[in-house]
């Protein structure tokens, strides 16, 4: 009989005597290089997230400001050798460090968000329409684009001077009509802006007195009779047609160049030679968008139709069209070799002007990113450009020439040359039916340019057709 040994049996199970925290410590046991190697990413990914941070913050572009921030947080306003932008960057990582950018800036973050928001909702909207039109227009046998062209160049043609009148003691600097064309606003180097009554600049609705420095222009709001004015003075202000004074716009480091309203008139944008431009919010006065890009003054700013895209034109000779929606700069014209003092976007979308001190006017085509059309429009610097605004039939510029140019939007000939100023013009002004141009001078004097008839014109008037 064979005998097996008896089976082994498992040992007893003993629970361990501290809980088995001290086991499996022991049994995982982490090597000094792996904790060294865990501390040094976790360093890694907090320096990741404060650059993060201090990226996502809203900080002072202009030195000054960046002084008086770095001076309120207890810290060093400058060190040795220390330029510009190393002191911006700093004070970046000392708001990020403390925590505080979201502190300071959540407000006006949320606000940006909120605008581009209804900016893109508003632009596409407006889009849609604008192709549905191109479309019926183009499918439409009853649409005759041609004869609506020739018809609206031969009244550009026959532009006369109908009347003129003295607006200001000192240069007039700026002038727009409201949207029904029953008002003129003109502003000028005293310091005023002062509300006309049309069709005759003889009577005066309103004088606008706040500024304490040069009005440097004005613009009427494209949705209500609202208007705005920019400053020497560094500030902008909304007003009534009343002349009472709804919002001032602080913000902006240096002199005020030009103002335009976003064509939802919700939001302002102004330029100035502190290198930005800036887009504000009409109703509570707030900053919600500073751009920087131009390495010298921001001078002139409009804004596309749709309301999708601004441009802006700079003393460092280039003009810039920006995103709205998103805040960056998609386009950078290069082209004009003096700086650029007027922009102007076609109804069609698609089309930019721009006016400098090379006494050009160049026709940018964004769809193919580059110069279409370069125009010797004048004898001496171009001060403002303006389509025609129902479909861009004609492009109107001004010039220290002392003459208003007006040229075909199809082909850029010279169409029209209103000459009557005594010195150098320094504004313009469509109405909105374009039946009628304002423009004002340093000669101190407003005049407004009509379309007589056939028989008008061939008798001869004030103004007369050249060839450059």
């Amino acid at each position: 009989m064979v005998r097996h040994p008896p089976l082994a049996r498992p040992p007893a199970f003993r629970p361990p005597q501290n809980g088995g925290a001290k086991a499996d410590d022991e049994r995982y046991v982490i090597s000094e290089e792996s904790r060294q190697v865990r501390e040094r990413q976790e360093r890694a990914m907090q320096e990741l997230l404060r650059k993060r941070r201090a990226a996502a913050m809203a900080v002072p572009t202009n030195d000054k400001s960046v002084r008086g921030r770095l001076r309120r947080l207890g810290d060093a306003i400058t060190l040795f050798g220390e330029r510009e932008m190393e002191r911006r960057a700093r004070l970046a990582q000392l708001m990020a460090r403390l925590d505080i950018g979201g502190q300071l800036d959540r407000l006006p973050a949320f606000k940006r968000k909120e605008a581009r928001i209804d900016i893109a909702k508003y632009s596409i909207k407006r889009a849609a329409v604008r192709v549905q039109r191109a479309k019926r227009r183009r499918d439409d046998p009853d649409e005759d684009v041609d004869a609506e062209t020739k018809w609206a160049l031969k009244q550009a043609k026959g532009m006369v001077l109908d009347c003129s009148s003295f607006g200001d003691d000192r240069p007039l600097t700026g002038c727009s009509f409201s949207r029904d064309g029953t008002i003129l606003a003109t502003c000028s180097l005293s310091g005023v802006t002062t509300l006309w009554e049309m069709p005759q600049v003889t009577n005066t609705i309103a004088i606008l007195k706040d500024h304490k420095e040069r009005v440097t222009d004005v613009v009427f709001s494209p949705v209500d009779d609202c208007l705005a004015t920019a400053s020497a003075d560094r500030t902008a202000k909304l007003w009534k047609t009343d002349g009472t004074l709804l919002q001032t716009f602080e913000g902006h480091w240096d002199r005020l160049a030009r103002v335009a309203f976003h064509p939802s008139g919700k939001y302002l944008g102004t330029t100035s030679f502190d290198k930005t431009w800036r887009l504000w919010d009409v109703n509570t006065g707030a900053e919600l968008l500073l751009q920087e890009g131009h390495s010298r003054s921001v001078y002139g700013i409009a804004f596309q139709q749709e309301g999708a895209l601004a441009a802006s034109s700079g003393l460092d000779s280039l003009a810039r069209v920006w995103d709205l929606r998103t805040g960056r700069s998609i386009l950078a014209f290069q082209g004009h070799i003096k700086p650029v003092l007027s922009v102007n976007f076609s109804p069609n979308g698609y089309h930019l002007a721009s006016g400098g001190e090379d006494s050009q006017c160049r026709i940018w085509d964004l769809r193919m990113r580059k110069s279409l059309y370069i125009i010797p429009a004048h004898a001496n610097l171009v001060s403002q450009v303006k389509y025609e605004p129902q479909e861009g039939y004609f492009l109107a510029t001004a010039s220290y020439d002392m003459k208003v140019n007006i040229w075909s939007g199809r082909d850029f000939s010279l169409v029209k040359s209103l000459a009557g100023h005594e010195s150098k013009v320094a504004s313009l002004d469509i109405t909105a039916d374009s039946s009628c141009i304002a423009t004002v001078s340093h000669d101190r004097t407003i005049k407004l340019w009509t379309s007589s008839s056939n028989e008008e014109e061939d008798q001869g008037g004030e103004t007369m057709d050249i060839d450059l």
